[in-house]
C-alpha cells in the first residue's frame, strides 16, 4: 500500500495540525480522510480544511497514542469515497470577512464605508444574483435583497452586522449537519486493522485490506479481526460489538464464522479468509448506509416543498408591508425571516440522528424512507424459522428403527460421520450433536451427494460393507425404495411436534430417524407484547409447519393469525393480500426465499444470519441476532417521526412569530436575523440529539452506545 505523504505544521499537547498535499487533488476525499482518522482510538475530532490542504487532529493520550495516530494517517488509502452528505464544508472565511469589515468602518469616511460594505458582503450579494438566475426565488435572494437595501441606504452597520449574523448562522448550520454525518462515520466505519498472515510458511504483518481470499490470518489477544472468515484452529472469546452492537463476548472455535471489525479478548485464532477488503461485513455496512442516505423520504420532499413555498410567503408579505408603510427597514426585517433552513435541514438531520440511534441498537435502516414507513406500519408478518425461532437446529431425538441394528450413539456417530461432508443446517446440527457427545468418527467410503435429497456412502460392517442412505423420506422411498410406512404413527407424532426429520436406511430397510427442531427465541413473547404496545394492530406468522403445531405456537405467542403449510413462493402473495385490505405491512425474514416478500412489504426487515439476498432486498437489516431489535426499530422510528413533527411545528411557529414582529415594526433587521438564526440552530441541535435523549431510550442504551463507540474506535 502506498503511504500518504504529510508534514507536521504545528503541535500543542492534544492537538496536531498537518499539511496533506493530496487534499489539493481529487484523489483524496476530505470526508473520507476525516472518517478514517475518526475511527482511531484516542482521536476526539478530525477536521479537514481542503483549501489549506490541512488536517487538524484533537486527541487524548501520550506519545504512544500520537505515534499510532500518525501511523494510521500514513496508511490512509487515497481512493476517493463519496461523502455522507452533499452539503458544503463549513467555511469560516465569510464570517471573518464580515467581522473585519465591521471593525474597519469607524476608521473610514461614509463613501468608503459604503464601498467596503459592498465589498465585504459581495459574496452574499453575488450569491443572491446567481441563485435568482439559476434556481429562481430562494432564500438566498431575500438575504441579498435585505443586505443590499441596507448598504444602498447607507445603513452600513445594519448591513455589516446582518451579514455577519447570516454567515455565523450558515457556519453553525453546516457544522451541525456535518456533525450528524460524523456520528454515522464514527459508528459505521471501524478502523481497518493490520493483519498477521501466513505466507510461504512465515507469519508476516500486512494491512487488513491486503489480505487475499483463502489466506490464513492469525489473530491474538487485543487484536481486531481484519477479514470475514471461518475459524480453522484455536478457541477464543470475541467481542462483536463493532458489528452487531452486542457487547457480550462470544466463544469462537472451528468451524465458526467470524466477521471483520470484531475484537479478540481472550485466546488465539487461525482464520481462513472468505471475504476480504470491500467484501467484508464492515465494508458492506458502510456501503449500506452510504446508499441509504441518497433515498429521500416523503417527509423530506414535503419539507422541501413547504420551505420553498414559505420563501414566496416572505416575499409577498414584504411587498405588502412596503406597499402599505413605505418602510424599507420593515421590508429588510421581513426579508430576513427564513423558514427554509429549519425545514430543509432539520428533517434530514433528524433522520440521520435516528439512523445513528438505531445502529447503536444493532439495527441498520436504509435512510429516512425506511424510518418513515416503519413508523406507519400497522401489521407485522414474521417468517417462523430463523425469525421467531433460532435458525440453528438442534437434535432432539435419535430413534433406532431396526432393533437388531446399532445403538442410538452408534446411529448418531454414523450419520454425523457422513453428514460432515455437507454444509446445510441439518448436517451442521447433527455433526454438532455428535461432537457434544464426544462420539468417534466412523470410517466410510466416498460420499455421494444428491442435491436437495440426501447422501449415500459405503460403511464397514460385520460381514462386509453396507450402503447407508441418509436424507429426506422422499429420497429414501422414491429413489432408494426404502419404505417407512410401518413407522407412520411415530413419524406423524414427531412432525406434529414441529420437528424436522432425517431418515436413515440401508439395503435391509429403515435404520433410524433423527429429529431436529429450531427453538423459540427467548425474547419472542416480550417482542410481540412490545410491538402491540407500540401500536401494531396485527401480528402474523407464516410457516411451513403443520397447522396444529403452528396454531399452538401462535396461541403461545399471542399472535393474531397464522398461515401454516405454506410453500416459500406463497409468502409474497400473503403480503399483497394484506395490503389490498388496506394494511401497511412489515415483513421479517431471513431466507433466500424471503426476498420477494421483503420487497413486496412496505418495510422488509432481514435477520442478521439471513441469506445475502434477504439482506440486500430488505429496507432494514438487524446486525444483532435479537428479535427484540424489531421492536427497538419500531420504537425509534416512531420517536424520530415525532421529533420531526415537533421540529416542523416549532420552525413554522417561531418563524411566523418573528415574521409578525417584523411586519409590525417591532423587530429591526438585526433582531430579525438574530432570532431567526438562533431558532434555526436550536432546532437543528434538537434534531441532532433528540432521539438518543428521548425518555425510555436514553436509559436503555446509553451504556451500550458508549461501549459500541469505544469498540468501533478501538
Amino acid at each position: 500500500m502506498t503511504r500518504l505523504d504529510f508534514t507536521l505544521v504545528h503541535e500543542v499537547p492534544g492537538r496536531l495540525r498537518l499539511r496533506v498535499p493530496a487534499l489539493r487533488t481529487p484523489d483524496l476525499d476530505g470526508a473520507h480522510l476525516e472518517s478514517w482518522m475518526d475511527a482511531v482510538a484516542g482521536v476526539r475530532q478530525a477536521r479537514v480544511n481542503r483549501a489549506a490542504a490541512s488536517l487538524t487532529l484533537h486527541y487524548q493520550g501520550g506519545p504512544a497514542a500520537r505515534a499510532a495516530i500518525l501511523e494510521r494517517l500514513a496508511h490512509c488509502s487515497p481512493a476517493p469515497l463519496p461523502p455522507l452528505t452533499a452539503g458544503r464544508e463549513a467555511g469560516i472565511a465569510p464570517m471573518v470577512t464580515s467581522a473585519l469589515g465591521l471593525a474597519a468602518l469607524p476608521l473610514l469616511t461614509p463613501p468608503m464605508q459604503q464601498l467596503l460594505t459592498f465589498v465585504t458582503q459581495g459574496q452574499t450579494l453575488a450569491g443572491g444574483v446567481d441563485t435568482l438566475i439559476r434556481r429562481g426565488i430562494k432564500v438566498e435572494v431575500l438575504d441579498a435583497l435585505a443586505i443590499g437595501l441596507a448598504a444602498a441606504r447607507g445603513e452600513v452597520y445594519t448591513a455589516g452586522i446582518t451579514g455577519f449574523l447570516l454567515a455565523l448562522g450558515e457556519y453553525l448550520e453546516q457544522r451541525t449537519e456535518r456533525q450528524s454525518d460524523r456520528l454515522l462515520r464514527q459508528l459505521l466505519r471501524p478502523e481497518p486493522a493490520m493483519a498477521w498472515v501466513e505466507r510461504d510458511g512465515t507469519l508476516i504483518q500486512v494491512a487488513g485490506d491486503e489480505v487475499l481470499e483463502g489466506e490464513t490470518v492469525v489473530v491474538g489477544v487485543g487484536e481486531t479481526i481484519p477479514v470475514d472468515g471461518r475459524v480453522i484452529d484455536g478457541v477464543a472469546l470475541v467481542n462483536q460489538a463493532a458489528v452487531t452492537g452486542e457487547n457480550v463476548p462470544v466463544r469462537k472455535e472451528a468451524p465458526r464464522r467470524v466477521v471483520a471489525g470484531s475484537t479478540l479478548e481472550d485466546g488465539r485464532l487461525r482464520i481462513a479468509a472468505t471475504q476480504v477488503g470491500a467484501d467484508t461485513t464492515t465494508a458492506r455496512i458502510a456501503r449500506f448506509i452510504q446508499e441509504s442516505l441518497g433515498k429521500q423520504s416523503e417527509t423530506q420532499r414535503l419539507a422541501d416543498r413547504l420551505a420553498d413555498q414559505r420563501v414566496y410567503l416572505t416575499l409577498v408579505t414584504g411587498g405588502l408591508v412596503y406597499a402599505v408603510t413605505r418602510d424599507l427597514t420593515r421590508l429588510q426585517a421581513v426579508f430576513l425571516v427564513d423558514y427554509s433552513c429549519a425545514l430543509k435541514l432539520g428533517t434530514p438531520v433528524a433522520f440521520k440522528s435516528g439512523m445513528y440511534a438505531a445502529a447503536s441498537h444493532g439495527v441498520l435502516m436504509k435512510g429516512g424512507q425506511a424510518i418513515e414507513q416503519l413508523a406507519a406500519v400497522d401489521t407485522v408478518v414474521f417468517d417462523k424459522t430463523g425469525t421467531l425461532t433460532h435458525s440453528e437446529l438442534i437434535v432432539t431425538d435419535v430413534l433406532v428403527l431396526d432393533p437388531t441394528g446399532c445403538s442410538e450413539a452408534e446411529l448418531l456417530a454414523l450419520v454425523a460421520s457422513v453428514e460432515e461432508h455437507a454444509s446445510h443446517p441439518v448436517a451442521k446440527a447433527v455433526v454438532e450433536a455428535a461432537r457434544e457427545r464426544d462420539l468417534q468418527h466412523i470410517t466410510h467410503g466416498e460420499v455421494d451427494y444428491l442435491v436437495a435429497h440426501g447422501l449415500a456412502a459405503d460403511v464397514s460392517a460385520p460381514g462386509g460393507s453396507r450402503r447407508v442412505r441418509i436424507g429426506s423420506r422422499h429420497y429414501l422411498e422414491q429413489h432408494e425404495n426404502i419404505r417407512f410406512d410401518a413407522h407412520e404413527p411415530l413419524i406423524d407424532r414427531l412432525q406434529d411436534e414441529g420437528k424436522t426429520l432425517l431418515f436413515v436406511g440401508n439395503d435391509q430397510g429403515p435404520v433410524g430417524l433423527i429429529a431436529l427442531r429450531d427453538t423459540l427465541r427467548a425474547d419472542a413473547r416480550e417482542t410481540i407484547a412490545r410491538l402491540r404496545a407500540l401500536g401494531i394492530k396485527q401480528l402474523i406468522m407464516i410457516t411451513g409447519d403443520r397447522r396444529a403445531k403452528a396454531e399452538a405456537l401462535a396461541i403461545e405467542l399471542g399472535l393474531d393469525a397464522v398461515y401454516a403449510d405454506m410453500a416459500p413462493e406463497g409468502k409474497a402473495g400473503i403480503i399483497e393480500t394484506l395490503q389490498q385490505a388496506g394494511h401497511q405491512v412489515a415483513f421479517v425474514g431471513d431466507g433466500v426465499n424471503d426476498g420477494p416478500a421483503l420487497v413486496a412489504a412496505e418495510v422488509g426487515i432481514a435477520m442478521p444470519r439471513g441469506a445475502d439476498i434477504a439482506r440486500a432486498t430488505a429496507d432494514i437489516v438487524l446486525m444483532d441476532d435479537r428479535l427484540a431489535a424489531v421492536a427497538d426499530a419500531r420504537d425509534l422510528a416512531g420517536r424520530t417521526m415525532q421529533l420531526i413533527r415537533t421540529n416542523f411545528n416549532l420552525a413554522v411557529g417561531i418563524n411566523t412569530a418573528i415574521l409578525g414582529g417584523a411586519v409590525m415594526g417591532w423587530l429591526s433587521p438585526v433582531a430579525s436575523a438574530v432570532l431567526h438564526n438562533g431558532s434555526t440552530i436550536g432546532i437543528l441541535l434538537n434534531a441532532l440529539a433528540g432521539v438518543s435523549q428521548a425518555p425510555g431510550v436514553r436509559g436503555q442504551t446509553a451504556e451500550r452506545m458508549r461501549h459500541l463507540k469505544e469498540a468501533v474506535r478501538g
